[in-house]
C-alpha cells in the first residue's frame, strides 16, 4: 500500500484468506489539468474582510495589501470555472489542492466532493462533466490572524474577544487560504500479471 505522510488504512480480515499474498493492481497517475488564473473569492460576513475580491493568482491572505483580507479569519469561498474536453475512461479522477491553510470543502458543479483537512489535500471528483465545470472551494483558517489584526495600532472595531492577549500586534501571521497549485489527476489501474 502506498501511504502519503500521516495517511492510514484499516485492513480488515473477515474470512479465512484464500492465499498468503495479494497483489494490488499497479496504478499510474497523470495530470489532466492545472487550474490557473483568476479566482473570485467571497469572504464570510462580519469578519472584517470585504464581501468579495478577485485574486489574479493563489496566494496567502496574509500577502494581500487589504488589511481586511490580511487579518481575516473564518471561511472564504473561491470560485472559478474550467474546461474538460473529455472525461478520462476507466479511471478515478481526483483534485489536488496543493497546500491549504487549514481546511477545505470542494464543490464541483454544485455537488460536494467532501472535506479535506490534512496533506495530501485530495478528493475524488464524482461530479465532473465534459465541457464547462464550476469549482467552489470553501477554505477555513485559524483564528490567529484575526487576533493579531485586532491588536494593530489604531484598531477601533475589534472582531474577537479574549480574556488573555495571547497574540500581540507584532506576532507573526500564519499563512492562510488556498495556496495551491490546484490540479486534476487521473489514476489508472493496471491488472497484475499474477
Amino acid at each position: 500500500l502506498h501511504l502519503e505522510p500521516y495517511e492510514a488504512y484499516f485492513v480488515i480480515f473477515k474470512d479465512k484468506a484464500p492465499g498468503t499474498t495479494f497483489i494490488l493492481p499497479k496504478t499510474t497517475e497523470t495530470e489532466v489539468l492545472k487550474i490557473d488564473g483568476a479566482w473570485k473569492v467571497s469572504f464570510q460576513d462580519g469578519r472584517g474582510a470585504p464581501a468579495s475580491a478577485s485574486f489574479d493568482h493563489l496566494q496567502s491572505w496574509t500577502d494581500n495589501p487589504d488589511t481586511g483580507i490580511k487579518y481575516f479569519s473564518g471561511t472564504a469561498t473561491y470560485r472559478t470555472t474550467f474546461e474538460v474536453t473529455k472525461l478520462p475512461a476507466a479511471s478515478t479522477t481526483v483534485i489536488d489542492l496543493g497546500d491549504v491553510k487549514n481546511l477545505a470543502e470542494v464543490f464541483v458543479n454544485g455537488k460536494s466532493m467532501g472535506i479535506t483537512w490534512k496533506k495530501p489535500f485530495r478528493l475524488k471528483l464524482t461530479a465532473l462533466k465534459a465541457g464547462t465545470n464550476t469549482l467552489e472551494i470553501k477554505v477555513t483558517n485559524l483564528w490567529v490572524n484575526r487576533l493579531i489584526g485586532d491588536q494593530q495600532p489604531g484598531t477601533t472595531h475589534k472582531i474577537t474577544y479574549t480574556t488573555m492577549p495571547f497574540y500581540q500586534a507584532e506576532s507573526p501571521l500564519l499563512p492562510s487560504g488556498l495556496l495551491g497549485p490546484v490540479r486534476i489527476f487521473k489514476n489508472m489501474w493496471h491488472t497484475s500479471p499474477n
